[in-house]
């Protein structure tokens, strides 16, 4: 991911960031919810789960709460995002290490588990497939990862009425310059392109089992 896109996670971001994915992604509580259960049938009770694309720390926050015994190593490459995440989750801080960086600033591990929720739309296509062969290098054979992010048809027509969806979803003000951001700032995919990329990276078992408008997520495992 480029340095300008980092850039744009800034101070002011950081700090209205917990308020943007509730009101933009379907049953975001409800994605945690499936999130912690689908990592909790392969995770072992003190597992370590690495968490890309951690900064504000909501995943990171709600995973905590649910597995007390769990620790987490989180990845992300905005020093602002991350202090928004340790702030938010400074009741686990014990059990919390942030790393800022891309995924190659992530521990080797190996981990029990990991997610990258909310975040691949951000990394370039070229860039696409080594971050998740790095995420599955670094987790235990067989563990589950989860991963959610913005995923569309690519016909002009199917992505043009989707992300106008996507915006009067979250009831953005300027809908014709929200969907012009998206449209240029996002690198979206199809659901069968993102379906192939976490196989080639060597994910088995690759399911879909979340959709949300223009959200989707999948679980794959190592």
């Amino acid at each position: 991911m480029t340095d300008s896109k980092a850039n744009a996670f800034g101070a002011a971001h950081a700090q209205n960031y917990a308020q943007g994915p509730r009101r933009q992604v379907p049953g975001f509580a409800d994605l945690h919810r499936m999130t912690s259960m689908l990592l909790a049938e392969r995770v072992p009770p003190h597992g370590r789960l690495l968490v890309v694309g951690a900064g504000g720390g909501l995943e990171l926050k709600a995973l905590a709460d649910d597995h007390p015994a769990w620790t987490f190593d989180g990845v992300d490459p905005s020093a602002d995002m991350l202090q928004a995440a340790a702030t938010l989750t400074g009741a686990h801080s014990e059990r919390i290490r942030l790393h800022q960086g891309y995924i190659d600033a992530a521990p080797p591990g190996p981990f029990d588990g990991g997610t990258c929720l909310l975040t691949l739309h951000f990394v370039p296509r070229a860039e696409r497939l080594e971050t998740l062969s790095q995420i599955h290098r670094r987790l235990k054979p067989g563990a589950p990862f989860i991963v959610a992010h913005v995923s569309l048809p690519q016909s002009p027509s199917e992505r043009s009425m989707w992300i106008k969806r996507h915006v009067a979803f979250a009831g953005t003000a300027n809908a014709t310059e929200a969907e012009r951001i998206i449209a240029s700032r996002l690198t979206i995919l199809s659901p069968e392109e993102d379906e192939k990329l976490l196989c080639e990276a060597g994910f088995t078992g690759v399911s879909l089992f979340y959709a949300g408008l223009s959200f989707k997520g999948w679980v794959g495992y190592a």
